[in-house]
């Protein structure tokens, strides 16, 4: 599903070049909830965009569902997010002026979806996500909770076959992050969509089935929930 082959990522500053990934390899399989858990600054957050075509390695390749980002230009790499990637942030990122189902709404309205068919669609999302009765509602009148549900229906709009989520727990209590977690959990298992979510909490880690450690730019750990660490050939493409 995911493949990295010494993909790495340099960022200019004044202070000259900043190497906020260094050349890695990596492969997350078809159906895997991962866990990238590291400290602030250890590029975690980098490897996300990598694998979400929101930038471009500097060197190396990237390929996510038979897509080579890494030789896409941005109007095909802008299709693919649209298509083919759901995406989770950890202020939601909701419009506060367009109703849940209008937010709900969005990526299949930019797909130029038939409107019946944008209904029916956000109607199954509301049940999905436990949010029925509040298609009317603005995400101003939900709880944090409730709008991390609506960013994740959004998210599966367009059927994606990835998530990628970046802290998505971040701003949530205890209960509600548990709700949300639950929620990715049941999509993984249930749909078999594969899951990339980048964390600090260990207790949202917890939920995943791999965790991917990074420090300094470098996957320093790679190791199933409850068992022991993968076999390189098996984690590291």
């Amino acid at each position: 599903m995911i493949t990295l082959n010494q993909a790495s990522k340099v960022f200019t500053t004044e202070a000259g070049g900043f190497k906020a990934l260094k050349e890695t390899d990596l492969h997350i399989k078809k159906g895997e909830f991962a866990a990238i858990m590291g400290p602030s600054g250890s590029g975690k957050s980098t490897l996300l965009q990598l694998i979400g075509g929101l930038d471009l390695p500097t060197t190396g390749s990237i390929t996510v569902d038979g897509a080579p980002l890494h030789r896409m230009s941005e109007q095909e790499r802008t299709l693919f997010r649209r298509t083919r990637v759901g995406f989770v942030f950890q202020n939601y990122q909701l419009l506060p002026m367009m109703t849940v189902a209008e937010n709900i709404a969005l990526p299949l309205a930019a797909n130029r979806a038939p409107a019946g068919e944008i209904r029916d669609r956000v109607r199954q999302l509301l049940r999905d996500v436990n949010l029925e009765g509040k298609e009317r509602s603005y995400p101003a009148q939900l709880s944090g909770g409730q709008q991390q549900r609506v960013a994740i229906a959004r998210a599966l709009a367009m059927k994606p076959k990835l998530i990628l989520a970046d802290e998505p727990t971040g701003n949530l209590d205890q209960l509600s992050g548990a709700s949300v977690l639950s929620l990715l959990t049941r999509l993984n298992e249930e749909h078999q969509i594969t899951i990339v979510m980048v964390t600090h909490d260990r207790l949202a880690a917890s939920a995943a089935k791999r965790v991917i450690t990074i420090q300094d730019g470098a996957i320093v750990g790679d190791r199933q929930q409850g068992g022991d660490a993968h076999d390189d050939a098996d984690c590291l493409a």
